[in-house]
């Protein structure tokens, strides 16, 4: 599990900007990456704006989702399905 959450340090406390989703009195692994952001530019986020996010910032063949197999394992192509 991965996920990232932007926090203030108080000086003895790491506060989350926003309630994270993680189980009580269960002991995670943290890295810390400093920021130099305001709260203005923090956005909330979860994977499906990380997505939105990165939507159309891949160049890739049009046929890259059909025909997935040949692009990443050198199969030959599929011959496309003809619904009659």
């Amino acid at each position: 599990m991965s996920k990232i959450l932007t926090v203030t340090f108080d000086g003895s406390v790491l506060r989350p900007d926003i309630p994270p989703d993680l189980e009580p009195n269960k002991r995670y692994v943290i890295t810390i990456v400093s920021k130099d952001i305001s709260s203005s530019q923090i956005k909330a986020t979860d994977v499906w704006d990380v997505l939105e996010d990165l939507t159309g910032t891949v160049d890739a063949p049009e046929d890259w989702a059909s025909q997935h197999d040949h692009y990443l394992y050198g199969t030959p192509k599929r011959q496309p399905e003809i619904n009659t």
